[in-house]
């Protein structure tokens, strides 16, 4: 079994769909800490040419929650959220395909930060025909004081996988020779360069998948995203 383990982000970049699809199971972690400075709620859009920011407000709370413990604000303006996508992209090529499946995501009704970007990410998985199975981090027999390479290799033996695949950027943390120690293969996957036209201005790269979804056909990044990387 092929695993991969990552923390849930809100409308993540291609790349993370690249790394579902290429495991049978992604494990997505509910039991760790919230970072305020990293992406969990919050990514990059297309805005006049330029990256712009977009986020889901949270209930203030004490940084050392995890995940799983964090609300949304209850002054979330969610039609004010889709207006500013709406906005960015109502003449791209395909909103008018891509954007009642948006309104969907935007409009659930949780207001539990985990359960609403798990949902998100489970109905843009489904949106791409991704057949991954999907496990919810502390729902695993692992001891919750480990960290980094040692917990990951917990939830590997908990699930019994023989390979465990992650994004190219944790390269530095992991050691494949630990890996192959305890049985498990251990590769890193590299999205191949992919730029495409974005209302005729200069390519601005890294943005959610949003912005993916709405310049290129479903087909296309369906095709892209089983295809076009790398395992290193």
């Amino acid at each position: 079994m092929k695993i991969a383990i990552m923390q849930p982000y809100f409308f993540p970049y291609i790349g993370y769909f690249q790394l579902m699809a290429v495991v049978d199971t992604f494990v997505v972690y509910d039991n760790i800490k919230y970072t305020k400075k990293g992406w969990i709620n919050r990514n990059r859009m297309l805005s006049n040419g330029q990256d712009a920011t977009f986020s889901l407000p949270l209930k203030k709370a004490s940084d050392s929650l995890c995940i799983v413990d964090r609300e949304l604000s209850p002054e979330f303006d969610k039609q004010k959220l889709l207006n500013q996508i709406r906005g960015a992209y109502a003449k791209a090529p395909y909103f008018q395909d891509i954007f009642p499946h948006i309104e969907t995501i935007v409009n659930y009704p949780a207001g539990n930060l985990f359960d609403y970007l798990y949902h998100s990410i489970r109905k843009i998985a489904a949106l791409l025909e991704l057949k991954t199975k999907f496990v919810i981090s502390s729902s695993l027999p692992v001891d919750s004081t480990l960290k980094g390479q040692d917990k990951v290799l917990s939830i590997c033996r908990a699930l019994d996988a023989q390979s465990y695949i992650n994004a190219i950027g944790g390269r530095e943390l992991y050691s494949k020779e630990d890996f192959s120690q305890q049985g498990i293969s251990l590769s890193f996957i590299q999205s191949d360069a992919f730029e495409y036209p974005q209302f005729g201005s200069s390519f601005v790269p890294w943005l959610s998948i949003l912005d993916v979804l709405m310049f290129n056909s479903l087909d296309a990044v369906c095709h892209r995203i089983r295809h076009n990387y790398s395992l290193v």
